[in-house]
């Protein structure tokens, strides 16, 4: 029914219910510019939803001769499209199954937000995966209160390519994502970063340390893996152990700190609570338990974060 509707107004034909739209004209640039009216005339339904969108209250009050194209802006001049509705080719379209190449749906949206955190996207991860703007972002309705985005919220949405990540989130220790705290983007830049992966500080730590300064420094005794990165000990994301851990208290420690130093015997998932034989040391808090300031101490007598 769309197609035989926009073939009906490529001809000049009026169909049921629709008034005759004008032919499709030329302009400067010798493409064939339709107009908006002529676009809301076969699609209903999407015009809508476009409506009550940011999109739409910015073309409302245009400000460049793009803005002024309104739908034409993004899937450019209408003209072909309209001669031949059922032709790909004939109109940028910005969907999955879009014969369009990705580098030109994103130039079509790159063409107005050139700026801020888009700067680094070009040879991102993201753009060498051939992601498009449209694979994100939905600029056709309102799903999000913020951004435009394709789920209700950032990490929804980062969450339908990212699965494993969706699964750390919900071990028993996790950064507080789902629960609404924080987001995907507080940590990464999506659009692109000069640090890997899509990081929005100059490392890792750098990013923590937004959340965590206490483990920033200087310290007068600095721990070398802390300094080095946090990621040693901890998963960013989650951890079926404690405070992110990457294993449980003890068990990490010994991986630095062989059994030929303090303590004397190494210590074995065995002597852990469920353990054939439980040793003290992997009980509560492990070895920092004594060792409390792990991360670094400032004390004159704490070269072992003791104190």
């Amino acid at each position: 029914m769309l197609a035989l509707t926009c073939a009906l107004l490529g001809a000049g034909v009026a169909a049921p219910g629709l008034a005759a739209a004008e032919p499709a004209t030329p302009g400067d640039d010798g493409e064939a510019w339709i107009g908006d009216a002529v676009c809301r005339g076969c699609h209903v339904v999407e015009a809508s939803h476009w409506d009550g969108t940011v999109h739409a209250r910015a073309f409302a009050h245009p400000r460049t001769p793009a803005e002024q194209r309104a739908c034409e802006a993004c899937h450019g001049p209408g003209g072909k499209h309209l001669a031949s509705p059922t032709d790909p080719a004939g109109i940028l379209a910005f969907t999955s199954g879009s014969n369009a190449p990705v580098e030109a749906q994103n130039d079509a949206c790159l063409s107005c937000h050139a700026g801020g955190g888009r700067i680094h996207w070009t040879g991102s991860r993201h753009e060498m995966a051939d992601v498009a703007c449209s694979d994100c972002h939905n600029p056709m309705a309102s799903e999000s209160r913020t951004s435009m985005m394709r789920e209700s919220t950032v990490s929804r949405t980062c969450f339908g390519c990212h699965p494993e990540q969706r699964a750390q989130f919900r071990k028993r220790s996790h950064m507080p994502l789902l629960e609404g705290k924080v987001s995907c983007e507080d940590c990464h830049q999506p659009h692109g970063s000069p640090v890997d992966p899509l990081l929005r500080g100059d490392s890792t730590n750098d990013v923590c340390y937004t959340c965590h300064a206490d483990k920033r420094g200087p310290f007068l005794w600095e721990h070398a893996p802390v300094r080095d990165s946090c990621t040693n000990c901890h998963h960013p994301h989650g951890s079926n152990h404690v405070r992110l851990l990457v294993t449980t208290p003890t068990l990490l420690c010994q991986t630095c700190h062989s059994q030929l130093d303090h303590p004397s015997d190494l210590i074995s998932g065995g002597n852990l609570t469920g353990g054939v034989a439980p040793d003290e040391r992997a009980l509560n808090r492990g070895c920092v338990g004594c060792h409390v300031q792990i991360h670094g101490s400032n004390h004159p007598s704490g070269p072992l974060f003791h104190r």
